[in-house]
């Protein structure tokens, strides 16, 4: 038995924990929240149990199936048809399957052809080593051609990363891609999944997990350092008291790994550093009447300053629609300042444009969240960026969503490094990402 601390109670630290129990370690694990889970925590939107930041499960994450049945609760999981759509001049574009595709007037027939062949190998990709030192902007316009990349992907890319739209990994981009167009009940008809209850549902259950085989979680404990000596960690400084441990596991954000364990090699540290993250400022609306039929509308539309909405409850049922609308960029944007009002009033009127019938009395209720760290900026040749998880410092695991790299953010990838972590406590075992280009 390791005594272990771990901490972060999002999805990788809560299920670091209840695998590291499982494998008869004692585990404490500190968070700085007043609640776990994370991104994928919950809050009460006006009487609602409803998740800060929208998430879906693909037919792809195995992981979250088998942490599900671990845990007794994959009855809970259930499927839904949902469908894509564009805003292209003013108009909504179904998109996503072959017939939309032929049906879209805005591209000329070789183009269709282009992009249509360039997504469908994708999703049968198998590896993506080629991508990993090209730009997403080089692998569309080399695939689909310069003119789908700048009516399709270039107001996009441009709204989510900014100054670094051209600085996008098309590894990183491809797996998103692949994970989402296999998420299909048929070739014609998009699939995507809801945990009954929400993200909460899970979480709560990996809370029980924890709890029932003797774990502890601190919550509105922030970690202020992780401590060792004669190069072994000895454990963590949080909230006010000393944690020791003979193993830990760092899963916050990598900004924050250079302050939060200051004996790492300044090396080390400045790899960490290197690491650029965007943040998002995520509102939501709960509305009387819905905007469109589609779970997620791409928007291309120079006046308007979003890149998308995500109407949730055409994928997990509400008593009322639920719309999302996230603002990604890069938190030193002079945008990221504004006040939470200017973004629910910029981002409804946006939904009154797509749908005119929209009064103001529609809108019941909104929600301004937001992460200084929410997404990692994957640039070209990013993997060899990312530190090894095992650190220098004896007993020291450090990951975060970055590690997950190709794959975007999400419970999967969070259980599967969770479940590697917990596996290298106390032995020589070598937790590993997947794939790790070149290595």
């Amino acid at each position: 038995m390791v005594k272990t601390v771990i901490v972060g109670a999002g999805a990788m630290g809560l299920s670091a924990a209840h695998y590291a129990l499982r494998a008869g370690h004692e585990v404490d694990v500190v968070e700085a929240d007043s609640r776990p889970g994370g991104m994928a925590a919950h809050f009460d939107f006006d009487g609602l149990s409803l998740e800060r930041f929208y998430h879906f499960v693909c037919k792809a994450d195995a992981t979250t199936f088998a942490l599900m049945k671990e845990l007794g609760v994959a009855d809970k999981m259930r499927w839904r048809a949902t469908s894509m759509a564009y805003w292209v001049d003013g108009r909504i574009y179904r998109w996503g399957d072959p017939i939309a595709l032929l049906r879209f007037p805005k591209l000329d027939p070789l183009s269709k052809f282009r992009t249509g062949l360039q997504m469908f190998l994708t999703t049968r990709r198998t590896s993506f080593d080629d991508l990993e030192n090209v730009s997403t902007r080089q692998w569309i316009e080399a695939g689909s051609g310069r003119r789908v990349f700048d009516l399709l992907w270039r107001r996009l890319l441009a709204l989510k990363f900014h100054q670094y739209a051209d600085d996008v990994s098309a590894a990183w981009v491809a797996t998103r891609i692949k994970r989402v167009g296999t998420s299909r009940r048929s070739m014609f008809q998009e699939e995507l999944g809801y945990i009954e209850g929400g993200s909460d549902t899970l979480v709560a259950a990996l809370v029980a997990s924890i709890e029932r085989q003797g774990g502890r979680i601190h919550l509105a404990t922030p970690a202020q350092r992780i401590a060792s000596e004669g190069g072994r960690v000895v454990g963590v400084q949080a909230g006010g008291r000393f944690f020791p441990a003979e193993a830990v596991i760092s899963t916050v954000p990598t900004p924050y790994v250079s302050r939060l364990a200051p004996d790492l090699s300044e090396t080390a540290k400045a790899a960490y550093d290197s690491i650029r993250n965007i943040g998002v400022v995520c509102v939501v609306h709960k509305l009387t009447r819905s905007v469109t039929p589609h779970f997620w509308l791409n928007i291309v539309d120079e006046t308007m300053g979003i890149p998308g909405i995500v109407e949730f409850s055409n994928l997990r049922p509400t008593p009322e629609p639920i719309v999302y609308v996230p603002y990604y960029m890069p938190t030193d944007h002079a945008k990221f300042a504004a006040s939470d009002e200017s973004f629910v009033a910029e981002s409804f009127g946006c939904l009154q444009r797509i749908n005119p019938a929209l009064a103001d009395a529609d809108r019941l209720a909104s929600h301004v969240g937001r992460l200084r760290h929410a997404q990692p900026l994957c640039e070209p040749g990013f993997a060899a960026k990312i530190p090894p998880i095992r650190t220098a410092i004896a007993g020291l695991q450090i990951a975060d969503t970055c590690f997950y790299y190709p794959e975007d953010r999400g419970v999967s990838e969070s259980a599967r490094l969770a479940k590697e972590m917990a596996r290298a406590i106390g032995t020589d075992y070598q937790p590993r990402r997947r794939p790790v280009f070149g290595r």
